[in-house]
């Protein structure tokens, strides 16, 4: 009905239900988060998983899941610049990515360093929960809120992959992707809700110019690329 957010926000009778908190929006990632954190106990079927991803993976290692955990948060900020309808203006977008980011990180960070879990490749112990699969599921319930299920369905497909990979590729136990997955849907919603908050903070109703830098990063230590938004308002 509306060809982006600014247009809708000038009806009489709109309303953004993306950012009306409900009990209903937090069963689904709190169950997820609560799943993942009873079963870090859980050897049997943690092993379990992890001896079968063995038995497929050998030597092979595919380690795409480094890079990909990006493209449904890409995605989310890029579709509408393109001629994607979309509920929320650019700016409006970058400051719910910028918020679910920030939501996601204390989450992660905060429970990686208490929990202290090792990694089943024991290469370190902040195994729980898996912020690749955090980041990749955040990104496409971004996406699915403000594009529709259609669109949100594709970038599902690219989560679950990252979260397939991370077992595949020996970096985490089942429980860390299901809880990572809980986090990054929970971080998007998160973003959406305190959208209303940010909008008079940052004063984006207002007609005023913008400026964006996005600059590439590369984490030499896992290997990871990564973006860098500096916005002005």
């Amino acid at each position: 009905m509306f060809a982006n957010g600014e247009e809708a926000k000038d009806t009489l009778f709109y309303t953004d239900k993306s950012t009306q908190i409900s009990p209903q929006k937090l069963v689904l990632p709190t169950s997820l988060i609560l799943i993942g954190s009873l079963n870090i106990c859980n050897d049997w079927v943690n092993h379990a998983v992890r001896d079968e991803m063995t038995n497929l993976r050998g030597n092979n290692y595919f380690r795409a899941d480094d890079n990909i955990q990006y493209l449904p948060v890409i995605s989310y900020v890029g579709l509408g610049a393109i001629g994607v309808k979309s509920q929320h203006s650019f700016k409006e977008r970058l400051v719910v990515t910028a918020t679910s980011y920030l939501a996601m990180g204390i989450m992660v960070n905060g429970v990686k360093y208490a929990v202290n879990e090792k990694r089943p490749d024991s290469s370190a112990k902040n195994s729980f929960p898996s912020g690749h699969t955090a980041t990749a599921f955040m990104g496409a319930e971004l996406v699915r809120m403000e594009y529709g299920n259609g669109y949100g369905l594709g970038m599902y497909a690219i989560a679950g992959g990252v979260a397939f990979l991370r077992l595949y590729n020996d970096r985490h136990w089942l429980n860390d992707v299901i809880a990572g997955a809980g986090v990054g849907i929970l971080s998007a919603r998160i973003g959406y809700w305190l959208l209303p908050a940010n909008e008079k903070l940052f004063k984006l109703n207002k007609k005023n110019s913008s400026k964006l830098a996005i600059l590439p990063t590369y984490d030499y230590q896992n290997q990871a690329l990564g973006l860098n938004l500096n916005v002005q308002f």
